[in-house]
C-alpha cells in the first residue's frame, strides 16, 4: 500500500484515533516499546519499495523518527501500530493519511506476517473508523502496480478502480500506481463485511 501525505488542514478529516481492537489485532498509536521490532520488520527492501516514504536501509534511528512523527499532533488522519491481540507482538503500522485528495488508507505488514490476513483485518477496521468517524463521502487507496497483494487486500475492502498515476517512493523513484476509491454509499452496503 502506498500512502502519500501531505500536511493537509482539513478539520473535517479530524479523527481522535482511538484504539482499535479486531479479532487477531490490537491498533494502538505507535510507543518507544516498539522501535526495535519497527526497525527489523521495516528493514526490508520488499516492504519498502511498496511504499512511498519508508527508506531503506531502515534503523533504529528512522524507527524514533517515525515515532516522533506519528506521536506529533494532527488535524487529519491516525497513524497505528498493528499488534497480535494474544501475544502483543508488533506485526506492522496501518493509518489514515491526509492528501491532498482527502483521506487514504496506507499499511504495511513485515513479511514474517504475510499471508495471514492482517492487512485485510486492519484495512476493514480503518475504513470503518473512516467513515464513522467523520464526514467524507470518499476514502482513498492507492497501491503500487507490481502490488497483487495490496491490491487483494484493496478489493476486499470494495474499493472501485479510480485509475493510474504515478508516485515517487524514496526507494524505488517514480512509479506507476493504481488509484481505488470507495464511497460511503458503497461502504454503508458492506459494513458487514464477509468473513
Amino acid at each position: 500500500m502506498v500512502a502519500e501525505s501531505e500536511d493537509f488542514d482539513d478539520e473535517s478529516l479530524a479523527i481522535d484515533c482511538p484504539v482499535l481492537i479486531t479479532e487477531r489485532l490490537v491498533m494502538r498509536p505507535p510507543h518507544e516499546d516498539d522501535i526495535a521490532d519497527l526497525a527489523m520488520m521495516a528493514n526490508n527492501r520488499k516492504v519498502a519499495e511498496m511504499l512511498s516514504r519508508m527508506p531503506h536501509p531502515y534503523g533504529i534511528a528512522e524507527a524514533r523518527s517515525f515515532l516522533a512523527m506519528a506521536g506529533q499532533k494532527r488535524v487529519a488522519g491516525c497513524i497505528y501500530a498493528l499488534t497480535q491481540a494474544e501475544t502483543g507482538t508488533f506485526v506492522g503500522c496501518a493509518g489514515l493519511n491526509a492528501t491532498e485528495r482527502g483521506l487514504e488508507l496506507g499499511y504495511w505488514v513485515g513479511e514474517p506476517y504475510w499471508k495471514r490476513g492482517y492487512a485485510t483485518e486492519a484495512a476493514h477496521a480503518l475504513v470503518d473508523l473512516a467513515f464513522r468517524a467523520t464526514s467524507i463521502n470518499v476514502l482513498h487507496a492507492s497501491c503500487r502496480v507490481i502490488n497483487p497483494p495490496s491490491r487483494r487486500v484493496i478489493h476486499k475492502c470494495g474499493f472501485q478502480y479510480a485509475g493510474q498515476g504515478m508516485l515517487n517512493s524514496i526507494v524505488a523513484g517514480q512509479v506507476p500506481v493504481e488509484r481505488y476509491r470507495l464511497d460511503r454509499k458503497t461502504w454503508v452496503s458492506l459494513r458487514t463485511w464477509a468473513q
